[in-house]
Formats: C-alpha cells, structure tokens, sequence
C-alpha cells in the first residue's frame, strides 16, 4: 500500500527532530538570514554579544567571565583566532592551555550561548604581526592579504585546518554546536585600494574559500562594503546607527561587529574612557534602525601575557570594558547595558515583525516605531538628538522628558521602562590594597653582561635589520662595534665631548660605550622612527661601542606589513677633532636576545645559572631582579605595581605577564600602565619566583603585590529618574509591573555574596562627585545616613525609595531643587 507523500514528509522530519540534539540539549540549529536578522531554527532573533579573547584570560578564568557575559544579558561571546599562537612554526602547532579555543567554544555552549568565530587570518585586534605569523612573511614572493599565491595557500591551509578542527569537535550549530557565524578576513576596505585589482581579487577570492568550507552558517565580513553574496557585510565603529551605509543587499540583516566600549592603550596615551550612555544611546539608535546584533568590543580585553601585544600596546587590554581586566564587573557599564538589553528584549516581537515607521516630533527629537497594525505589538523609540538641552515631546497624547542626547524606550509605545542617558544601576570603584602576606618583598640582583666586538665579532659591515634578525623570538638584539681613537682625536676642552648619533627605525634602544650605559631613546605607536643622541667619554686607543635594538611587538595593520622594518639605520659619532665619524659601515657584530633570556633565569631551574647578590639601590641598567612571595590571601585577582621601576619585563614562576613602562610617561606625566595582573592560576601557595627584567636603571624596593576589589559600590538616583527596567515584564502582549508600586529607587547589590558592612556616603539633597569621591553639596537630609543604614546594613542587596517623606521630617531646607540620592556602601564577607 503506498504512502502519500505527505505523510511520508511529516514521518521523515519527525525522526530529523528526534535525533538532532545538540547545542545545550537543543535540536541542531540551523542559521540562515533574512533582511531583518538571523534566523536560528527558524526564529527571528535578536543577538547582544560580547568579545572575549581566550588568549587575553586563562581558562581558571574562562567560565565566570562566560558566565559575568550571560548574566549581563548577552547570548553570543565573539572571539578572533589567533594564527600566530596556534602556529608559532610553521606546521607545529599548539592548542593548549589558554589557546585551547575548542575548550573556550565549548564552555560557552555550556552556559546556552552562542559564538561568533573570526578566523582572520588577519585579526588585528592590537595583537602582534595582526595574528599573522612571523615565518609567513619569510615566504619568497609573498604579499599579505592580496591576490597572492603564496599568500592565498597558505591562508587557505590554515582557515582549512581551523574549520576542521571546529567540525571535528563538532562546534558549528549545524552540528549542534555553539558557533552561529563565522568571519572570514577583517576590515579590508581600509587597505582595499592601496592594491588596487589585487585588492578587489582577493576580497571576491576570500569571500568563496570561506563559503567553500561548508561550515552550513553564514560568513560574515567586516568593514567590506562590498562583500559577495552571500556573505554579510557588517559594522565597526562607535555610532553604526549613524554611520552604517548599510547592508550591501536588502536579504541581508544589519549586523555591528565592533561597538568599542572605550579605546585600546598604547604606552604613553592618558587614560582612555567611553561613557556608558554613549554606548547605551549608540545601541538604542541602531536597534531603532533595523539592527539585528550587536557585539561589544570589548566585554572583556584582558591582558596581553609576553610578548602577545602590538607595537606599543600596554600589557592592560581595554581595561574600561564592562568586565574590567581582572575579571571584575565594571559599574554603571556592565548593569546599565544588561538594563539596556532588557528593554530592547521587551520590544523584541515588535522589533522582529514589526512595520518600521518614523515620526518627527520636533527640530531634534523623534519617535521610530515598530508597530502591527490592529494588535498590540508595539514598540517605540523617543530620541532627543540634541546634544545639549533636553526636550519635552508629545507622543500620542502623552508627554515624555527626553533628557539631551538620550533614546527612551517605551516597549508598548506607552511606558518608558529605560533612557540611555539616565542610569538607575549601581556603579562602583576599584581598590587596589597590599597584600598582608605577600609584602617585605628580599630582592637580589644579576647585572646581564655587556659584550663587546671581541665577545660578539663582526659579522655584518651593517647593522642588520631587527624584524628579520630577531624573526619574533625576542625584543632584543645587541649590536657591537669599537673603534681605536688618537689623543688628537678627541677634544682637548674639559666641557666638550662627542656625541654618540643612532637614527633608528625603531622602537627602542639602549646604548653603552666601554661598558658603561650612556642613555636610552625610542619611538611611539605613531611614529617609530626616533634619533638618539648623547654626550660621551671617549678615550685614546679601542672604544668598544654596544647598543641593544628592541622591538616592542610587531605592527598590526595596514597595507604591505610584509614590508616592515626597525632598527638601527645611521650611526655617527659627532665632536671629534677630526669630524663627523660615521659608524653605520664600520662593521658589526650581532646576537639575537639576551643571555638571562637564553638561560631561562625567570625559570626555577634556570635562576640558579647566575650569579646573584642582595639588591640595595639603584642597580645598573640591564639588570636582573628576583623575589620570592607566598600567594597573597582571599580570592581576589592579584596584581603587582611596578613602582620604581623604568622597562622590561616581568614573570612569575616562569610565566611572562607582559612588558612594563612605566618610564613612557602620558601627557599627564603619569606611566600608561603602572599596575600589572598576576592571574591567580599562575601563583602557587607558597615561594612564588618572581623575576623583573629592568633595561633602565631601577630600584625594586618600592615594588607593591596588591588585592583588588571592586567592593566600594553606589548608587545615585534623582527624582525624575524612571523607576528599574525590571520593574515591567511582558504578559499577554502588555508591559505589566511585577512590582507593587512602581517607582525611582536606589538599587544596591554586593557582589560574591557579600554584604554591606558600612555606609561610607549618603546625602539627600544636591551632592556631587563619582562613586568613590562623593562630596555634600549645598543641600542635604540630616537623616539621610541613618533611612540608609536602617534599610542596608547587613544585607547582601537593599533598595531604598527615593521620597521626600522618607528623607524630610519637618522643614524642607531647599524645596525647590530637583533631589538627588547619592550612596557609597562597603561590601565584605560576613565576619563569625
């Protein structure tokens, strides 16, 4: 008896659905796309995500800062993968520890998320060489990221062997796994015409490979206007709402690959901020436009360990990010977008199957909708584009407060449940404390040894290149030559001495003549080229003369990095009796590294290959410095700050944590980067090895091992601010409160099961200041200090209403002030 076909259909998907389990115990996504947004097992959705770099954390730490990710609001974590790290030499691979990605993608599976994975090649990202490995660039004929044979082989190898490594692990959503996009290639259009035909070549080349790979979920490209079909053109940048042109075709969903939460340092930059309701406002505006994902970057930056940061880049990476760099969450940022997210995700129906519509209220102010005619579904968005005044509009029949340059989000058309600009979270500060147990730090010392041209003889009549002499396996190569003088020679005048001349192409050096160190100079991240000159003692006969070329990182971005060079280029002696000496073809001999990185004296093993004596003082430059800590107390992350100290490196228990600066000062006359993260994962119990590779003249004694917190939490709240976004849900099409009375509170929340043990701030009236410098203003309750400790102390989270009544008893002081309520509590363990 023969079966219709239309049965045989719902028996065959039947059994496609009882078998297909996967990511999360849910059946096998499938992903597709649609002009409004991505569509995972045929649902419209809205994606928040976050970038967190697996190499930037450890995996100790991985699953909190997932898990910090999803409670924030977030569905999608999105990672780079980083080619150099994974392939260091060619065809020796590495995947373990923090480079283990199948490890990282696996455990936001875990957590029910979802992963955008950018494969590169070439990431940037602030990362050394761009992710690209060094030995590419020795490949004969190579040209990076063109219409290159060689270039395209090998990045068609690798991008082949990620992808198989991601299926066999079976980590695309097609498969059951987390992964929902892929990216192929990273902001090309800004390089694009400096190859011309090339250039166009290789975008339409990159753009087949990767569909060719059959991951069976879309590929996306970033900043490429003109990405093919049918791979998604997407936004970086901080206003997409405003500066996206757009999708390339109307089947394709707007996509923001970078919203940048502040702005990457590099040593020498003051510190770097973004405001919260900056990027509030900024996701507002392009979720009001159409968008459909969003993905912060960074959620978390993280730390650049070794050598692992590009040129210049300091070791903190975006530590302004909701979760700070030692895995801590940064307030107001990390609440007020987890607010945010909650309003658009109450406007999430309309959003997706809503008609879009625009209305003009006023000269800066407008509302856009998303509304189903003839049902409930409805949301809007009230906009005030005006930067400086706030506006007053009305919107069917109702009046709405739009504070200045501020989006409110009425996710019924009727109730405002968020505005961008008006923060209802907590916020908090960061504490630094010293260590109780992990203090009176014993520092001895071992002086690395200069070498003269007898120790390192003349190989080169030039000084040799430093990408290509140094192949990334150090940031150091000394350079020697000596020169034999007459009495004649040399000034006869006390107050004249010549002058030692190197124009370099970067990024730093140190120079010695007969052993004794006569100065330093270097570049910066906008201009690596530097002079370096300075008056030195010269005598009659041989004068051996040794500089030590540094690379700080490789470069990450723009067109021919294959074409890159530092380094020395022009050495001169000026002064002389006899005239300018030039040095440049004197010839010189080399060595790649330093002899205490050769002997690993940062290892257990490898300290006892020196000599070491008790450190008192200043030491000279280049000098070795070691320690021994017992692991400071609590949970809290560590960090060491590197007071004293001028450039090098540092380690623990022979694990690099990256370069310290401290002598490149800001603008601000202040290091870019003073204190520097010791993950807890790297520290045992006891007898840690520390070891400081100080290039300047330094002295460790002021050297600090610190706690940090973020236990000092706030709140400021003013009359006119709206009541919490959690105040509504939404029931049967209608935002409904959950709560019995729906009004403006101070909302206060210890983090790690603290509680409050003390109100360090509290002021009714007109106070002024940020959360961990509050200051009274002209107006205050007297009570104020007492309604707060009555509702918080002893409590792991309090709310306190803000109402007059609460605060004011008799006479009201200054009654015609809008009131602010501004709280600085102190979180801590319960003490038995």
């Amino acid at each position: 008896m023969a079966v219709p076909s239309r049965v045989l259909l719902l028996a065959v998907l039947s059994l496609l659905v009882s078998v297909a389990v996967g990511h999360g115990g849910d059946k096998f996504q499938n992903v597709t796309y649609d002009g409004r947004s991505l569509i995972i097992n045929g649902k419209r959705e809205l994606l928040f995500s976050g970038s967190i770099h697996y190499p930037r954390s450890t995996p100790e730490m991985w699953p909190d800062l997932i898990a910090k990710a999803k409670h924030g609001g977030l569905n999608v974590i999105q990672t780079y993968v980083f080619w150099n790290i994974h392939e260091p030499v060619e065809g020796q691979f590495n995947f373990n520890g923090n480079y283990d990605v199948v490890k990282f993608i696996k455990l936001i599976g875990e957590q029910g998320m979802y992963v955008t994975l950018r494969i590169g090649p070439f990431i940037q990202a602030e990362w050394n060489h761009g992710g690209i490995p060094y030995w590419l660039r020795e490949v004969p004929d190579i040209i990076f990221r063109s219409n290159n044979g060689p270039f395209k082989q090998y990045m068609k190898k690798y991008a082949t062997m990620i992808i198989d490594k991601m299926k066999e692990e079976k980590l695309f959503a097609s498969q059951g796994g987390p992964i929902i996009l892929s990216q192929i290639e990273n902001e090309y259009n800004h390089i694009q015409l400096a190859y011309r035909d090339m250039g166009s070549r290789y975008v339409q080349w990159a753009a087949n490979m990767a569909v060719g790979l059959n991951t069976e979920v879309p590929w996306i490209m970033c900043k490429q206007k003109d990405a093919p079909d049918p791979v998604i053109n997407t936004c970086n940048g901080r206003h997409c709402g405003d500066t996206f042109t757009g999708p390339n075709k109307p089947h394709k969903p707007s996509l923001w690959t970078e919203n940048w939460t502040a702005q990457y340092r590099v040593f020498g930059d003051p510190p770097s901020q973004r405001a919260v309701e900056d990027i509030a406002f900024s996701v507002a505006r392009f979720f009001s436009k159409n968008g459909a994902l969003v993905n912060y970057y960074m959620y978390h930056g993280g730390t650049n360990f070794g050598r692992t940061s590009a040129v210049f880049t300091t070791t903190r990476y975006y530590d302004e990010a909701p979760i700070d760099e030692y895995g801590l969450q940064r307030e107001p940022k990390w609440s007020h977008l987890k607010d945010l997210h909650k309003a658009l995700n109450l406007c999430k129906k309309a959003l997706l199957w809503g008609e879009h519509g625009v209305q003009v209220l006023g000269k800066h102010t407008e509302a856009r909708l998303y509304e189903n005619p003839g049902t409930k579904v409805c949301a809007a968005f009230l906009a005030n584009n005006n930067s400086k005044s706030p506006e007053t509009v009305d919107f069917r029949g109702e009046k709405y407060y739009l504070p200045p340059r501020s989006i409110s989000i009425l996710p019924d058309c009727k109730t405002v449940v968020f505005n961008t600009l008006t923060i209802v979270s907590q916020h908090n500060a960061r504490n630094l404390k010293n260590s109780k147990v992990a203090k009176n730090l014993k520092w001895e010392m071992s002086s690395e040894p200069i070498p003269t041209v007898e120790e390192l003889p003349v190989d080169s009549k030039t000084p040799k290149e430093l990408y290509s002499f140094l192949k990334d396996t150090t940031d150091y190569a000394w350079y020697t030559t000596s020169i034999e003088l007459g009495p004649r020679d040399l000034p006869m005048r006390p107050d004249i001495h010549p002058v030692l001349r190197v124009a370099s192409l970067g990024h730093a050096l140190h120079a010695f003549v007969n052993g004794e160190y006569v100065g330093s100079a270097h570049g910066s991240h906008d201009e690596k080229s530097f002079v370096f000159q300075n008056a030195v003692n010269l005598k009659a006969g041989v004068n051996h003369i040794a500089l030590i070329g540094m690379t700080v990182g490789l470069p990450d971005s723009g067109a021919y990095m294959e074409h890159r060079y530092a380094g020395p280029r022009a050495i001169t002696v000026l002064g002389l009796n006899t005239g300018t000496l030039d040095l440049t073809v004197n010839g010189w001999g080399h060595q790649v590294g330093l002899t205490g990185e050769k002997m690993k004296v940062f290892t257990q093993s490898g300290s006892h290959r020196v000599e070491w004596k008790k450190a008192d003082g200043q030491g000279r430059a280049l000098t070795w410095y070691k320690t021994y800590f017992d692991a400071p107390e609590g949970n809290d992350p560590v960090a060491i700050r590197m007071t004293g100290m001028g450039k090098g490196m540092i380690w623990v228990n022979g694990k690099s944590i990256g370069r310290h600066w401290i002598s490149f000062l800001s603008p601000l006359g202040k290091p870019s980067q003073s204190d520097y993260h010791i993950p807890r994962s790297f520290i045992k119990p006891t007898e840690n090895l520390l070891v400081v590779l100080e290039e300047e003249k330094g002295n460790p004694e002021d050297i600090e091992i610190l706690l940090v917190n973020r236990n000092t939490i706030c709140s400021v709240i003013t009359e006119y601010h709206p009541p919490h976004v959690k105040s509504w849900q939404r029931k049967e099409s209608k935002i409904r409160p959950v709560v019995d009375t729906v009004k403006p509170a101070a909302q206060l929340k210890c983090p790690n099961h603290q509680e409050i043990v003390a109100v360090e701030f509290a002021s009714y009236g007109d106070p002024y200041g940020s959360c961990g410098s509050f200051l009274m203003g002209n107006c205050n309750a007297p009570i104020t200090k007492e309604v707060v400790e009555q509702n918080c102390l002893g409590k792991t989270s309090c709310s306190v209403p803000i109402e007059r009544e609460l605060f004011i008893k008799d006479n009201d002081a200054c009654p015609d002030i809008m009131k602010t309520l501004a709280i600085q509590v102190k979180c801590d363990h319960k003490k038995h």
